[in-house]
């Protein structure tokens, strides 16, 4: 590496599922040099999708320049892109960082500030078609690299995703002692997933889903929008894969 101190920025916000940057944060927090920046606007209790307080430790404007910007997703990713203070930080952050990353829908923010134009991404497989909108590629991969755009799908596959991302900045050898010493060997109790899931028990959720997934499709259009009004959409969205 260029330098001794690793920068992680990620990004906190009020109705993020905090899963998404919580289970990196354990991962990341623990590579040598690091200085983790959990970031928002103030530094004030940020709350949850249900309901856990979380602190931010670096304002916007004290964030240093970020080896990883990582954004997480949740139902307040919605309001967020609708925020042009927090899209302005995250397109400034994202275009400085070595690596640009997110889990479940925070591909969405990225996409929404211009970060994801033409890269292959992973999402939560609820909200993964959507991507298109904004002009990234959705792919169906638990965790996708594409140059230095590090994604992963739903949730708890963030944690996955951070060992790929320590593996990056540290090398094989570090990650695999980091996961060892975590313990992370999953063996889920329920063999279900997208692919393995009964089709009514799919409809079910994806009809549950249904409103969450039309307003998150308006602000990707509302985002879309701005970007063309601005001149800054890209030429033709990304196809799925």
């Amino acid at each position: 590496m260029s330098k001794q101190t690793l920068d992680i920025g990620l990004l906190f916000f009020p109705g993020m599922t905090q899963l998404d940057v919580t289970g990196p944060f354990e991962v990341f927090a623990r590579l040598p040099g690091v200085r983790m920046h959990l970031l928002w606007k103030r530094i004030e209790p940020i709350t949850s999708d249900v309901g856990l307080t979380v602190m931010p430790t670096t304002t916007f404007a004290d964030c240093p320049a970020l080896d990883v910007l990582c954004v997480g997703g949740g139902p307040g990713q919605m309001a967020l892109m609708d925020d042009p203070e927090v899209m302005a930080f995250v397109a400034q952050a994202g275009a400085e960082a070595r690596y640009v990353t997110s889990v479940c829908a925070g591909c969405f923010i990225l996409a929404g500030a211009g970060l994801l134009d033409g890269y292959r991404s992973a999402c939560h497989w609820l909200s993964r078609d959507q991507l298109s909108v904004l002009g990234a590629i959705p792919v169906n991969e638990r965790i996708v690299v594409d140059r230095n755009r590090i994604s992963g799908g739903g949730v708890t596959a963030g944690i996955d995703f951070a060992f790929q991302v320590a593996a990056e900045l540290c090398g094989d050898d570090v990650a695999k002692r980091l996961q060892l010493m975590l313990e992370y060997d999953p063996k889920p109790p329920f063999d279900i997933s997208e692919t393995t899931a009964p089709p009514d028990v799919l409809e079910e959720i994806r009809t549950a889903a249904r409103p969450l997934l039309e307003e998150r499709l308006r602000s990707s259009e509302r985002a879309a929008a701005r970007r063309r009004a601005e001149g800054t959409a890209p030429a033709q969205a990304g196809a799925a894969q």
